[in-house]
């Protein structure tokens, strides 16, 4: 009877003490906190290990999809009617983005390389060939109209060269020649005048198989919150610029580093080449891609905003004070002076004066939006998506009867959706690593558990083993042979 007690109060004193180290575990968020160091450990780039080769050469095939704007009414745009356009597309790319030239410096802290892109065609992802023609803006004239419009003599030569040669606002090309390049008759003539003009054209001309520059990025030795972060690009050093590492997406620029350890308060840091600036993406909602859980981060609308709502973007009025309206960017100054403006497709969270002024504008959060999903344990990206659109400032230019009486529109040309998955190969993976995770985590809420099972059984076997004495007599029979 004695051994019996002894058994029932140690199964009291057990289930105490594992339900305060199970409350103690939760409160110290020792689990979670060895969890993240081991993570923080794996996030280095050095030579042998999964981090760098990821780094190096991403799995995840990427694609960028190219949808342009087809002009249906050139002849009624140029009496100043609104330009009707139809969305065409998608012209799909496979990308591959290799780090090469990969050299470690200062002791292994930082690592430098050059990311060079070439896009190879998919026919089976595409609305049909590159030979597909399409009608848009004319935009080398309209660069050299816009450069030339306050020189008289230059602005009278040129225009004269453009009518004998039938060269207009508006031209025909095939999506292969406007995206990588043609030999355009009206820089060819300028070249004599200025022989170091490049008379070839392409909105990616010089693209593909080509890198944009010398990176050195650091590995994340010191810190593994600077796990890819770009030091300097081309020399000039960044602030808070982070890789395209979608998973890793664009390898380089463009998007979003590969960070480990996010929760919903981080603000991702990127940088874009597109855009001739640095980016950043805040948290938007929780997501889940191929059964991973993940958050969604997007960039806010201030990025695109004005100067009134934000003076960041002060650098994109040009000439200064010259400010576009909400949603647009004007980089011209990066594009070699031809009037590009940059804005999310269809316009997207533009103002609506940008939207109602090209008949065909069906802006989408869905459809338009950049987006990506990160796994908040390791930082790995799921899926992301760069989506941006490529316009030209149209005007009337009095000395260019060219211009005719086209009314001042910001003209759509294209947008391109550059997006990844991430692979199933590296879906398996990760699917052992958030398993083992969770089992780490919740190891104090067993505990808790098992100390709760346990106390419920310990208030069993006491209520048992303490029968009332009087409950025994009761059962005694009252008469007795």
């Amino acid at each position: 009877m004695l051994l019996k007690s002894c058994c029932i109060y140690s199964i009291g004193i057990f289930s105490i003490l594992i339900l305060i180290a199970g409350i103690s575990l939760v409160l110290s968020n020792v689990f979670p906190n060895f969890l993240h160091s081991m993570v923080k450990k794996e996030m280095v780039l050095k030579n042998d290990t999964e981090a760098f080769r990821v780094w190096e050469n991403p799995p995840p095939p990427v694609y960028m999809q190219f949808y342009f704007f087809n002009l249906t009414n050139p002849l009624e745009v140029m009496d100043g009617d609104r330009p009707a356009v139809v969305e065409i597309g998608p012209y799909t790319y496979r990308e591959y983005r290799p780090m090469e030239q990969v050299n470690f410096l200062d002791n292994g802290t930082k690592v430098a390389a050059v990311n060079t892109k070439t896009y190879i065609f998919q026919p089976n992802m595409s609305r049909g060939p590159e030979s597909d023609l399409i009608r848009t803006v004319n935009i080398p004239a309209m660069t050299v109209m816009e450069r030339f419009k306050d020189q008289p003599f230059m602005a009278n030569l040129i225009s004269a060269y453009m009518r004998s040669s039938d060269e207009g606002l508006f031209t025909t090309r095939t999506a292969g020649e406007l995206l990588w390049g043609y030999e355009d008759a009206l820089l060819k003539a300028l070249k004599v005048l200025q022989p170091d003009l490049d008379d070839v054209f392409g909105l990616f001309y010089k693209a593909n198989a080509t890198n944009d520059g010398n990176y050195v990025f650091f590995t994340g030795q010191q810190n593994y919150k600077d796990f890819a972060r770009v030091d300097t690009w081309n020399g000039e050093r960044s602030v808070n610029w982070w890789t395209t590492d979608e998973c890793n997406m664009i390898n380089g620029t463009n998007g979003a580093s590969f960070h480990p350890v996010i929760n919903k308060n981080e603000t991702l840091y990127m940088f874009s080449s597109d855009l001739c600036r640095s980016l950043y993406a805040l948290y938007e909602e929780d997501v889940s891609v191929k059964g991973i859980p993940g958050y969604r981060f997007v960039p806010p609308s201030k990025v695109f905003a004005n100067l009134t709502v934000n003076p960041d973007n002060a650098g994109f009025c040009v000439p200064a004070g010259n400010c576009l309206g909400s949603g647009l960017l004007n980089v011209s100054g990066c594009k070699q002076g031809a009037p590009i403006i940059m804005s999310s497709p269809h316009f997207y969270q533009a103002d609506e004066k940008y939207v109602q002024d090209i008949f065909g504008m069906k802006p989408n959060k869905e459809q338009h939006q950049t987006t990506i999903d990160i796994n908040p344990l390791t930082g790995i990206v799921l899926q992301a998506a760069k989506r941006l659109q490529v316009n030209v400032y149209v005007e009337q230019i009095p000395t260019f009867s060219q211009t005719g009486n086209v009314r001042t529109v910001v003209f759509p040309v294209l947008y391109l959706n550059e997006s990844v998955v991430i692979d199933d190969e590296s879906v398996k993976k990760l699917q052992v690593v958030v398993a083992e995770a969770n089992i780490v985590v919740n190891i104090p809420f067993m505990l808790i558990g098992l100390g709760i099972l346990l106390g419920g059984v310990f208030m069993l076997l006491m209520c048992r083993q303490k029968v009332p004495e009087s409950t025994a007599a009761e059962r005694q029979p009252l008469l007795r042979s």
